[in-house]
């Protein structure tokens, strides 16, 4: 197959301009759309269902149709599939089964569970398949081209289409980061298991400080949490700090007894991160095993 990007790293040798569609316009579609569209390509058409999506795709890609999703494919040399991942495999085959797929069209998904496998149906229709996965939260607004300068990409592609799918991920700001197709579901774990729970822990940290009485939790937090989430990054399970850390059993039982009081739920979250903490002290050695026994009788008392 002809390169029709060329080296991606020469600022000289740019890639062909192209007709752009997006299946989605959910929060990463039109972001995605609008960045290719500022590297110089063309959104011509794209697909939404909810008034919501509707309402993004017109901010953030004005005046582009939108219509269903095979015509979108039909008007594009260049589609991104933004769906929800368990939406994806269906959409592709459907696609491909409809005659919708063309020979030599660039078939983009942004799926983090999923490699390059899921488009099979219509790879085998000719298309080139490639999965691209920002790893970074989307708002759905402007503020997202912002962001995606210096963003990773979760790349994974066909051998022949890597200098493709890297000048795609530059043209969008990005940086790739390579992940072989067996490994995407463990790659996804980790990043789903790391932002998505985060968010948990604050919300249930700021909901707590808040019944505590403090007007502005989140400018108490800020620092703290910063400061740890820097810590953790450079230095992983050498990081850990708190009650757990030192093995203080009865500070956590203190702890757990007020969060039997006020939130039980988070009380069962609270138990079960302890306790991937105590482990992961232990395995560190920053925490006797003797010192983390104890813990792990406080927290599997009933009612400390």
């Amino acid at each position: 197959m002809a390169d029709p990007f060329g080296d991606p790293s020469d600022p000289g040798n740019r890639p062909a301009r192209l007709a752009v569609g997006v299946v989605g316009t959910g929060r990463v579609g039109p972001a995605l759309g609008a960045a290719l569209q500022l590297a110089g390509h063309r959104v011509v058409a794209a697909s939404g269902v909810s008034l919501a999506s509707q309402r993004r795709a017109e901010a953030l890609l004005p005046g582009v149709r939108l219509v269903s999703p095979p015509q979108v494919l039909a008007a594009a040399d260049l589609v991104l599939l933004t769906v929800p991942d368990d939406a994806l495999a269906d959409l592709v085959a459907g696609l491909a089964a409809t005659g919708a797929v063309r020979p030599g069209q660039i078939l983009v998904h942004t799926s983090g569970a999923h490699g390059v496998k899921v488009l099979e149906p219509a790879t085998r229709a000719g298309a080139l398949p490639l999965a691209l996965h920002p790893a970074m939260t989307f708002t759905g607004t402007g503020v997202d081209l912002a962001r995606l300068a210096g963003c990773p990409f979760g790349v994974t592609a066909p051998e022949e289409l890597r200098p493709v799918a890297e000048a795609l991920v530059v043209e969008m700001g990005g940086e790739p980061e390579w992940v072989p197709e067996e490994v995407r579901p463990l790659y996804h774990t980790a990043l789903a298991h790391g932002a998505n729970h985060l968010v948990t822990l604050v919300a249930q940290a700021l909901e707590l400080l808040r019944t505590a009485g403090v007007a502005e939790p989140g400018r108490l937090l800020g620092p703290l949490l910063g400061a740890a989430l820097d810590n953790s990054l450079r230095s992983g399970d050498a990081a850990l700090t708190g009650p757990v850390a030192r093995g203080d059993a009865g500070t956590v039982r203190r702890h757990l007894h007020q969060l039997g009081t006020v939130a039980p739920d988070i009380g069962q979250a609270y138990r079960a991160m302890a306790r991937a903490t105590a482990q992961r002290a232990v395995r560190s050695g920053s925490l006797k095993e003797e010192s983390a026994a104890a813990l792990l009788d406080v927290l599997n008392e009933e009612n400390p």
